[in-house]
């Protein structure tokens, strides 16, 4: 009978394990997932306001706020820059400025789009800089978007005036259970 503890069969054995372990260990689920833009068109006080006044810090200006302001807003999202194009979604949510320099807000935003075949809604809440583009989590999706993972990326086109636009970047990943969402 063979000695099962010989050097080179437990040499050989623990090199097929950890080639075996290696091999699962790098296995990778296909995630289905979802790249795209949008352009989200404001308008100041029609469809965005101040609904509380900051407390400190530069005055309202074209890209600045007093710490503490509330700004809510419900805008447009279209498929390209110019705020006559094909409205595909909404944002809506609240914003607080939270720097004393005036530039950076915490943001809260829900997402409805309706585009591709797909509806739905995503959740937001992050840190948003006015003049650079800023990454946010989507913690949350509802319909075609449940279980849904990822971030968007929120960056100025046009803060000139009383129309402003931002570009939307959304990166969607949804999980290997979550098999059931269309694309």
């Amino acid at each position: 009978m063979a000695n099962l503890f010989n050097p080179s069969f437990v040499f050989l054995l623990s090199l097929f394990l950890a080639h075996q372990a290696t091999a699962t260990s790098h296995h990778h689920h296909d995630l289905k997932s979802l790249h795209f833009s949008l352009y989200q068109q404001e308008t100041i006080n029609k469809t965005g306001y101040i609904v509380v006044n900051g407390v400190a810090g530069p005055p309202v200006g074209q890209t600045t706020t007093p710490f503490g302001t509330v700004f809510v807003f419900r805008d447009h999202l279209t498929l390209r820059a110019n705020a006559s194009s094909k409205v595909v979604g909404i944002s809506e949510g609240t914003s607080i400025t939270s720097a004393l320099d005036g530039l950076q807000s915490i943001s809260v935003a829900k997402i409805t789009l309706k585009m591709k075949g797909m509806v739905g809604s995503l959740s937001i809440l992050g840190s948003v800089h006015n003049t650079r583009a800023s990454k946010l989590p989507v913690v949350g999706g509802t319909e075609d978007f449940m279980f849904v993972q990822g971030y968007i990326v929120s960056s100025p086109v046009d803060l000139q005036g009383i129309d402003v636009t931002y570009k939307v970047e959304f990166h969607l990943y949804w999980p290997p259970y979550a098999s059931f969402a269309k694309f």
